[in-house]
């Protein structure tokens, strides 16, 4: 039995992907966060924009 814990210490195989799952979860936050800060000025913007649409109507 001590011998498998040895071997599962010495092991480095899957610390390599959880240290890339790591960066990607850090990368996800810091995205999800600069999106959050700039979703009600994009939502401004998007208003502006379609207030100066001109929309045909049925009958023009």
């Amino acid at each position: 039995m001590l011998q498998v814990l040895k071997r599962l210490v010495r092991e480095e195989e899957g610390q390599g992907m959880a240290e890339y799952g790591l960066i990607l979860a850090l990368i996800a936050i810091v995205v999800i966060g600069a999106i959050t800060g700039m979703g009600e000025k994009l939502v401004d913007i998007f208003d502006e924009i379609s207030g100066k649409l001109n929309v045909p109507t049925e009958g023009s």
